[in-house]
């Protein structure tokens, strides 16, 4: 037997769907694109602070799915992780809804820390490497910060032809 999907879930796809098709999220384009009552997306979400939370946890819960498919079986320490959010930035479709933690001026900077938060175990380059180390993982994370902003803003992306060679210019980097 097949369970639709919680209602949560979908107005939070649907959420996403606004922000994907350039518009701007409120409770009611949410509640809209969902085809819920403004009262029934706030009985998941009573705020739009929570909605944009929701929206940012549900996006990168399904990163999250993507990346960890991309590990290497064994030990896993912070190059293992760099590498497979670089795979993952290189190799994945990319829009605007990634940018939802910037959707709202009044909720970015509270936004920002909890999309950094969720992020910080793929990208966090632990101070106690050694300095040459620190700064080839620093250099794989930002061309990878790169080409995901790029395919979200749709900002001058990589042609498809053009991502294998990136990929290995920047493992040659490790």
């Amino acid at each position: 037997m097949k369970t639709r999907p919680s209602q949560r879930e979908a107005a939070l796809d649907s959420a996403l769907g606004v922000l994907r098709d350039g518009g701007a999220v409120s409770l009611e384009s949410a509640a809209r694109a969902a085809g819920l009552s403004k009262p029934g997306l706030m009985y998941h979400f009573p705020t739009k602070e929570a909605l944009v939370a929701g929206m940012i946890d549900h996006l990168i819960d399904g990163h999250e799915q993507q990346l960890i498919a991309l590990l290497p079986g064994g030990a896993v320490g912070p190059t293992e992780r760099l590498v497979a959010y670089l795979r993952w930035s290189l190799n994945s479709d990319h829009d605007a809804a990634d940018l939802v933690m910037l959707s709202d001026p009044k909720l970015r900077e509270r936004m920002i820390v909890r999309w950094a938060e969720r992020l910080r175990v793929w990208i966090d380059v632990p101070r106690d490497l050694p300095a040459e180390q620190r700064a080839r993982l620093h250099a794989i994370r930002f061309i990878a910060d790169g080409c995901w902003f790029a395919d979200a803003t749709d900002v001058l992306p990589l042609d498809a032809d053009e991502r294998p060679a990136v990929l290995a210019a920047a493992l040659e980097l490790l």
